[in-house]
C-alpha cells in the first residue's frame, strides 16, 4: 500500500482516538521495514498523529535510528531477563533488548515494557525480581504491562512447517498472574495485565 494512502486512512480515524491515541506499529518485527516507516512517521507528526512502536528490537541500524527521531513511544517486548532463558523462548540473545533499553533511558523516550508471562520459562520469582531490581528505576519506563501467554498463536507454526516448541504449556493460572502482578507493583510505577 502507498505511504500517502495509508496516511489518509489513519487521519480519518482520528476522531475515534483524539489525543488518547495515535498509530501503532506492531508485526512481526516493524524494524524489518524501518526504511519505510520512517516515510511514514514523517507525515504522521506533520499531522500531529502519536506514533508507536511494538517491537522486540532485535535490530539496529542508520534507518532505525531516524525512525526513532519521530516515535513518540516504544512498547518493548522483554521475554526474559536471563540470556539463557531468553534463547530458550526465542532462538535469540537478548543483549540488544536490553542495549535498547538503556539507549531510551539515555535518550529519554517514552517506554511501555510489555512483559510475557510463560509457565515454565518467564514466570520465575528470581528472574521477575531480577528485572525490576535492573530497571525498575528507568525513568523511560513509564509502565509494565504482563501478557499472560496463551496459544492463539500456534496454529501459524503449523503453517510454516516448523514445530511449536511450547505445545505443552498452558495458559498461567490466575494466581501465578496476579503472583507476577504484585512482584513488578514493588518497584515499577503502573502494572497493567493485558
Amino acid at each position: 500500500m502507498e505511504i500517502d494512502k495509508l496516511v489518509e486512512m489513519i487521519k480519518q480515524t482520528v476522531p475515534y482516538f483524539w489525543t488518547r491515541g495515535g498509530c501503532t506499529i506492531s508485526g512481526g518485527e516493524p524494524l524489518v521495514q524501518a526504511k519505510d516507516l520512517i516515510s511514514l512517521f514523517k507525515k504522521l507528526k506533520k499531522e500531529n498523529i502519536h506514533t508507536c512502536l511494538d517491537t522486540n528490537w532485535c535490530l539496529w541500524n542508520k534507518n532505525v535510528e531516524e525512525l526513532l527521531e519521530y516515535t513518540d513511544m516504544i512498547l518493548l517486548d522483554i521475554k526474559h531477563i536471563d540470556n539463557d532463558w531468553h534463547k530458550k523462548i526465542t532462538w535469540q540473545e537478548n543483549k540488544n533488548v536490553f542495549n535498547f533499553l538503556d539507549y531510551l533511558e539515555k535518550n529519554n523516550k517514552r517506554t511501555r515494557i510489555r512483559y510475557v508471562l510463560v509457565p515454565w520459562y518467564s514466570d520465575q520469582e528470581e528472574y521477575i525480581n531480577m528485572l525490576w531490581e535492573k530497571y525498575g528505576k528507568y525513568k523511560c519506563i513509564e509502565r509494565l504491562e504482563i501478557l499472560p501467554y496463551h496459544t492463539f498463536g500456534e496454529h501459524k507454526w503449523k503453517e510454516l512447517w516448523r514445530k511449536y516448541e511450547l505445545h505443552w504449556v498452558a495458559a498461567p493460572t490466575e494466581e501465578a498472574v496476579q503472583k507476577a502482578e504484585n512482584l513488578f507493583k514493588k518497584h515499577f510505577k503502573e502494572v497493567y495485565v493485558r
